[in-house]
């Protein structure tokens, strides 16, 4: 019996189904402005399904759904979270209210950019198109292609991780550990998320490949150049790759414009990954007895490693963008905006003393302040530039020292570690809205 139902539910298909858009109009030569309050709803629905799918805050998801209503007539009322939106529209006459829910969450900052190219080609030529060529324009948005393949996308991030890992204080034995255990780590991510496995299943098992591909480089070098012991302590630049940058700091603004409840949601889903990662970290350090220790003097004086800083910045940020499918042009923009605002960053810590978190607020507003600029000039998207060119700074050292304290029952280093993490968490959302209040009068207030 149990068989006969475990074969009837298979037939019964996914847990989440597609929605046939053309299928749901009746008559796509119909122009917009004309057409059905239902018609027309679907068609402010799925532009917004679109624009969350691209990993985009609250905000800018109802302003896009907001800008087709007035564009078309209607006017629009939407309840935004992390993958559904609950909305109605209204033409004075009639109401009409949809819920719609995507079946995951992820990052496409080159689709969102196609989004904002709609959104303007609709606003210049007064919604005069029928609903036919509008689901048409939505559909080559949806099947946009992927910039990057799971090859060149795992190689951009073991790029972005030793990097990282060079800017955090590690040599040439880390980063080369950290570039292929992030490389490999990515890739069995992508090749896991692309057959449809589950996020945390997918995040636990990249970060063991990522741990062990890293000390088995490391075992490698050990033999062949006998590198000292305290290398192995690298192996946390490795599984970097999986700071959830976009949830975390898109969670702050939605929460900064009061719509919270994409932001906790938001924030929720980035501490599933930050946990189930830390986790998985600890528990292989645990079981091959390696520890988190500090990393070697590099023995670099300070024009030397303030000119080094400039590339790695750079290529961090490069790799990183490149992991959100941004254009190669849209991934060195944000790569030339971190490059400068990163060593800024650090350069303030080490010459001045300043705290990592006064710091990272600082970065966060100067990335802001040259994104708004560069966003006017050649019309990428602002957070397309913004979190790739401050997901560097995440403290994601600082994190998984956190977990790794608490779990071994040293709680008062833990904590310390924790409470470094939670205020530089902070301090970079809190950066970039000063610099969106100064730069854009629209996100200045709250109607």
């Amino acid at each position: 019996m149990c068989a006969v139902i475990a074969e009837k539910m298979e037939f019964f298909g996914k847990n989440h189904v597609m929605i046939p858009w053309h299928d749901s109009v009746r008559d796509e030569s119909v122009p917009i402005k004309k057409a059905s309050i239902k018609d027309r709803a679907t068609l402010i629905g799925r532009a917004g399904m679109i624009e969350l799918s691209c990993g985009t805050g609250a905000w800018r998801v109802r302003d896009s759904m907001n800008i087709l209503g007035r564009v078309i007539g209607v006017a629009v009322t939407a309840d935004v979270g992390l993958t559904s939106i609950n909305f109605s529209v209204s033409d004075n006459d009639q109401f009409y209210s949809e819920s719609l829910t995507l079946t995951g969450t992820g990052v496409n900052t080159e689709k969102l950019m196609q989004m904002e190219n709609f959104m303007d080609e609709m606003v210049l030529h007064d919604g005069n198109y029928t609903l036919g060529e509008v689901h048409r324009m939505l559909d080559e948005i949806d099947k946009a292609p992927q910039h990057w393949g799971n090859v060149s996308a795992g190689l951009a991030s073991g790029l972005a991780c030793s990097s990282f890992t060079f800017l955090l204080g590690g040599g040439l034995t880390e980063m080369a550990g950290a570039f292929v255990g992030a490389a490999i780590g990515h890739y069995v991510r992508k090749k896991m998320l692309g057959r449809k496995l589950q996020l945390v299943l997918a995040i636990c098992t990249s970060v063991a490949a990522a741990c062990l591909s890293y000390e088995l480089v490391f075992l490698l070098l050990r033999f062949l150049f006998h590198v000292e012991t305290s290398h192995e302590a690298g192996y946390i630049g490795s599984m970097l790759f999986i700071i959830p940058g976009f949830p975390l700091i898109t969670s702050g603004l939605d929460m900064a414009k009061q719509d919270m409840r994409s932001g906790l949601e938001r924030l929720g889903h980035a501490l599933v990954i930050i946990v189930s990662g830390t986790m998985t970290g600890w528990l292989v350090a645990y079981f091959m007895h390696i520890q988190p220790g500090n990393f070697l003097p590099l023995g670099l004086s300070p024009l030397t490693l303030f000119l080094l800083r400039l590339p790695a910045s750079f290529c961090g940020v490069f790799g990183f963008s490149t992991m959100y499918n941004s254009s190669p042009k849209m991934s060195a923009t944000a790569g030339l905006i971190g490059m400068i605002s990163n060593t800024l960053r650090l350069e303030l810590i080490d010459l001045f003393g300043i705290p990592g978190a006064a710091a990272a607020f600082i970065d966060a507003l100067v990335s802001g302040l040259i994104a708004s600029k560069v966003h006017h000039r050649l019309g990428y998207p602002r957070i397309a530039l913004t979190v790739p060119s401050i997901v560097i700074m995440v403290p994601g050292m600082f994190m998984y020292k956190s977990v790794y304290y608490l779990g071994t029952g040293a709680l008062s280093v833990g904590m310390g570690w924790m409470t470094k993490a939670i205020l530089m968490v902070v301090c970079m959302p809190l950066g970039l809205l000063f610099a969106r209040v100064l730069t854009d009068r629209r996100w200045r207030y709250d109607n």
